[in-house]
């Protein structure tokens, strides 16, 4: 064995780290021992790999998953990018979910007024994607940035529409109430009937808290909501402050109208 080679006892107390933890790196294949006695299976390092067991431990530290410690030892470029805006968009999703929960707190569950309307069927101009679920709130603003590019000032509504029940993608839908062909968007009509409706006032990310109300109402009253979700836009979120954005919710009831 040459002189250089340090049992993994020693290379772990060099390194700051565990035994169990140089055992666990190996096993991933992120940091294989450079030499394993056939006889004994004891692991041997050399000090060189010291500052590639301290990068895996540091990188772990700050939660860094393990597939992108990897590419990282690899020498892959921007994987570490893509790790610090999934961790902001992450802060990002819990610091609503606190202001969401912080409403709750100070007003109560969410009991909206709930009436039934009848709705006329909707000639529109969509705009399609399809999202991650807490990715729900950026696709839907691009979406509506493509559509308002290519239809100009609305004739009538902007509507978004969310499946009841969330999966892994996400469909998202935008439309403004038009009589035209737009180029850049796909024609469509809303089906008109009976639908209940309730309004949100407050930011969009805290709509599924009133959401939530209206598919209560619908239950406890027996009603089987039918098709997605529908955000009526009422604000212009450019000159309307979050907490006075107004959106109208509304689900379609089953059989009715």
């Amino acid at each position: 064995m040459n002189e250089g080679h340090l049992p993994i006892g020693r290379f772990a107390r060099l390194c700051r780290l565990s035994v169990k933890q140089l055992r666990h790196y190996d096993e991933l294949g992120l940091l294989a021992p450079d030499r394993v006695d056939p006889d004994t299976g004891y692991r041997y390092y050399l000090p060189r790999q010291a500052r590639a067991a301290m990068l895996i431990a540091m990188l772990r530290s700050l939660d860094v998953p393990l597939r992108s410690i990897a590419r990282v030892l690899d020498g892959e470029t921007g994987v570490l990018d893509g790790v610090r805006d999934r961790m902001r968009a992450d802060l990002a999703r819990r610091e609503r979910n606190v202001a969401a929960l912080q409403r709750i707190l100070s007003d109560g569950m969410p009991r909206p007024e709930v009436t039934v309307v009848h709705e006329p069927a909707r000639r529109v101009a969509v705009v399609r994607d399809v999202a991650a679920p807490e990715e729900i709130g950026a696709v839907t603003s691009a979406c509506m940035a493509r559509l308002m590019a290519a239809v100009g000032p609305p004739e009538g509504l902007l509507i978004g529409l969310f499946p009841l029940d969330l999966t892994q993608e996400v469909p998202v839908t935008v439309a403004a109430e038009t009589s035209r062909d737009v180029p850049g968007t796909s024609p469509d009509v809303l089906p008109g009937g009976s639908y209940a409706s309730a309004t949100h006032v407050g930011p969009y990310d805290q709509i599924s808290l009133t959401g939530h109300a209206l598919l209560a109402w619908a239950g406890e009253r027996g009603h089987t909501p039918v098709g997605p979700l529908r955000e009526v836009y009422v604000s212009d979120p450019a000159t309307t402050p979050p907490d006075r954005l107004v959106t109208h919710l509304m689900i379609k009831l089953e059989g009715e109208g």
